[in-house]
């Protein structure tokens, strides 16, 4: 988490100080629009990469995608903190809480 930590600081940073020519900068001017189509464009190059079984070219896709993401959680003003905290209690969560039920087809 440590690397999330620095890269997520490192974003905001970028945020607060325009820096010519930071592409993380041109992310913050062009707005939460142009933040969520490269989240979706990243994401569908995971899922290709994935697809395609190269795992060296679906770990660099996976890196973008999270990259994006912080992007979008520092435009939104989302603390790392909260989302590690979800993670937190997500993981001491045992099994699986969601129940299946069948349909009735007649309704």
């Amino acid at each position: 988490m440590e690397v999330l930590k620095e890269l997520y600081e490192i974003v905001g940073e970028r945020k607060e100080q325009f820096e010519e020519g930071s592409y993380t900068c041109y992310l913050f001017s062009q707005g939460v629009d142009k933040i969520l189509k490269k989240c979706g464009e990243e994401c569908s190059e995971v899922i290709i990469a994935a697809k395609n079984g190269n795992n060296e070219d679906t770990a660099g896709e996976i890196c973008d995608l999270i990259y994006h993401l912080l992007v979008l959680m520092q435009e939104q003003n989302i603390p790392l903190e909260q989302v590690e905290g979800i993670l937190q209690e997500r993981r001491q969560k045992i099994g699986n809480l969601k129940k299946f039920h069948q349909s009735n087809k007649n309704s």
